[in-house]
């Protein structure tokens, strides 16, 4: 049976991380916040971005990139610790007050990456880092 790339999108859907904002611009803050945690090249100082906000159909997803290339259809070697980080990641954001994790059921607690191998940047220090997305949202390649 074959199936429609529609009802393979929705099951990957069900797969992210589903989250309530408080209000409108919460968006572009977590966008930006985002932009500043990942893993990082110390002696380069290149940080590459591990999550992304989606906004899809009136909801919004915390997701890690490899997961959007999955949803694009493309290849993606998404593995165990790419989804820790990222669950690590939404649990941060949701502690720090910028949303409401929706359907915490897709977060293993099992696999929850440690702080210390996140590279959270504060933002007075972002002009000193290069800020790599391996990603880019609504661009099409």
């Amino acid at each position: 049976m074959l199936i429609s790339h529609a009802d393979r999108n929705e099951e990957i859907l069900k797969s992210f991380i589903e989250v309530s904002l408080k209000e409108d611009d919460d968006f572009l803050k977590i966008k930006e916040t985002l932009t500043r945690i990942g893993v990082s090249s110390r002696k380069d100082k290149i940080l590459y971005q591990s999550c992304h906000i989606l906004h899809k159909r009136g909801n919004y997803y915390l997701v890690h990139f490899k997961e959007l290339f999955k949803l694009d259809s493309k290849p993606s070697n998404i593995d165990e610790t790419d989804i820790a980080r990222r669950n690590a990641i939404a649990l941060l954001l949701e502690e720090w007050g910028l949303y409401k994790i929706l359907n915490k059921s897709v977060i293993d607690e099992e696999n929850i990456a440690p702080i210390h191998q996140i590279k959270i940047l504060p933002y007075k220090e972002k002009d000193e880092w290069e800020l790599v997305a391996k990603y880019s949202i609504g661009i099409k390649k």
